[in-house]
């Protein structure tokens, strides 16, 4: 048995590994670059194997950088089965169309933009180094058509005028259509229940805790009549969090002798804050926020961290802790994936059970939440000056209705800006994460800094908050809790899934305790 590490390694996107037993091939996740777009876009068009020899998939879970190649793989031949839980199937429906309607707009705009280019320099004076204003309005309206509430872009126009030019044109790696197709290929299966993976392979599936339906993998494979055990992390949640299970510790005795974990390390060599101190400060800053009759803006991925913020805040509602301020969720995608949480109680955790479940009530619904569907709505909203919370995507604040409600409530020192992810660099939410720690140290004094949305500049003047313990991924204590807290017997460990700086670290914290680890690189094979 061989297991041939193709993502994930030394860095934390593109999740995918190679089981090869049997003749068999059987993938662990097939998950998508993320990063600087340049580079993302070679790792991810080019795959290391011809898709046709794939057996099957089995999935972690429906996070992009753990599922987003699946309709790759699909458009070029892949006829297995994707192997998951019932509500990853469910997630996936909604993910993997976002992410090819995502680099549809992408390519789209992208083309555009080059085209435009080209016509420009083609139109710009060798004298003056100028293009006349006359000749850009020209161009612009070539490139765009009336479309219902102003202009789009006119894909007839540019694609006739690459061809006659014959300029380089930007290609999704897969379409929505793309995306429907795959679908059909998943197949959603119960906890703990043995399942056929190819010739003498069969794999379980225990609670990794990290999002809904995600999950470790138990993968036993008899060759040459010998018995060998993979377990696959996936992804590791944070015991205690809100909603879903906590990480299995405890597995079945025919599932307990592993001789190669393969673990993630994403936050191999850091401490998150308790998760009880969340609340606590939600509660503080939703009540200081309406005691200044302000409103509150908080920029939340659509999957995960929006339905945590929507089950906190009811949570506190119910126990008079905050007013009943409204409560709106301005999120298309979010609100289908909240529709699948409350589709799946049999994930929640026993607190929510009895908070919620057992007295009839849906964690995701409460009296003065409001999920607004149509642009219209979502631009009122924008507008109203009475006190209320919206929670609207994109959570780093780089596209989406986030910007629009950020342009008209981030100049008022009432509102509250409240930042409940992770920000990359270069992002606007790290730009304005960076600008609420420049102010909190120095205070309000002198003019305000300024933040650019959609082209336009805007004073800062809103209150910065951030909450940092709600991370979906398990820190060091807690990776480490799986490993020695659960009645697995781990013969090798294969460090996956993290920065390089946390992988090494963590393997450096494992050896010390004496476990045989490795930190792989991209492309290397372990024998078992």
């Amino acid at each position: 048995m061989h297991i041939t590490f193709f993502g994930a390694v030394r860095e934390v996107t593109g999740s995918m590994h190679l089981i090869s037993v049997n003749g068999d091939r059987i993938l662990l996740d097939c998950g998508m670059f993320q990063g600087r777009r340049r580079e993302a876009e070679i790792k991810n068009r080019v795959l290391p194997f011809d898709p046709e020899i794939i057996t099957n998939i089995l999935l972690s879970h429906a996070h992009i950088d753990h599922s987003g190649r699946i309709p790759l793989l699909v458009k070029n031949k892949f006829n297995g089965h994707i192997i998951c839980t019932r509500p990853t199937v469910d997630v996936c429906q909604y993910l993997l169309v976002d992410s090819a309607h995502i680099q549809e707009s992408d390519a789209r705009y992208l083309n555009y933009k080059s085209v435009r280019a080209f016509l420009y320099n083609m139109r710009t004076s060798p004298k003056t180094k100028r293009i006349p204003q006359r000749d850009k309005k020209w161009i612009k309206k070539m490139l765009k058509k009336p479309a219902f509430g102003g202009v789009e872009i006119n894909e007839e126009a540019i694609v006739r005028l690459q061809d006659k030019y014959k300029l380089g044109r930007v290609i999704p790696l897969y379409s929505i259509r793309d995306a429907q197709k795959a679908m059909d290929y998943f197949e959603g299966y119960p906890l703990q229940y043995p399942i056929t993976v190819g010739k003498d392979v069969t794999c379980k599936l225990y609670v990794a805790g990290h999002i809904i339906g995600s999950v470790i993998s138990i993968v036993h494979a008899k060759e040459n009549g010998i018995r060998k055990t993979i377990c696959y992390s996936g992804d590791i949640g944070r015991f205690n969090k809100p909603i879903i299970k906590d990480p299995t510790l405890v597995y079945d005795e025919a599932d307990r002798d592993i001789d190669l974990l393969i673990m993630e390390s994403t936050y191999g060599n850091r401490e998150h804050e308790p998760i009880e101190m969340s609340k606590e400060t939600l509660k503080r800053i939703i009540n200081e926020t309406y005691n200044r009759g302000g409103s509150i803006v908080i920029p939340a991925f659509a999957f995960g961290r929006t339905q945590e913020m929507i089950y906190l805040i009811h949570q506190l509602c119910d126990e008079g802790a905050v007013p009943r301020i409204a409560v709106y969720v301005d999120s298309p995608l979010a609100v289908n994936l909240t529709r699948v949480f409350g589709e799946h109680p049999e994930t929640y955790r026993d607190e929510t059970q009895k908070l919620f479940i057992e007295r009839g009530d849906n964690p995701f619904s409460f009296r003065n939440i409001r999920f607004v569907h149509t642009v219209e709505d979502s631009m009122a909203l924008m507008r109203d000056d009475t006190p209320h919370i919206v929670i609207s995507a994109s959570g780093m604040c780089e596209t989406g209705r986030i910007l629009h409600h950020l342009r008209y409530k981030i100049h008022n020192p009432r509102n509250t800006i409240l930042l409940v992810g992770f920000m990359a660099e270069y992002t606007l939410g790290r730009k304005i994460q960076d600008l609420g720690e420049e102010i909190n140290r120095s205070g309000y004094s002198g003019a305000p800094p300024e933040v650019k949305i959609l082209d336009k500049w805007y004073p800062v003047r809103a209150h910065i908050e951030k909450i940092e313990g709600l991370s979906a991924h398990g820190d060091k204590t807690e990776l480490m809790r799986v490993i020695t807290q659960s009645n697995l017997r781990i013969k090798r460990i294969a460090v996956v899934h993290g920065e390089e700086s946390q992988s090494v670290s963590f393997a450096n914290e494992l050896a010390r305790r004496g476990y045989s680890v490795t930190v792989p690189r991209y492309g290397e094979s372990v024998t078992i």
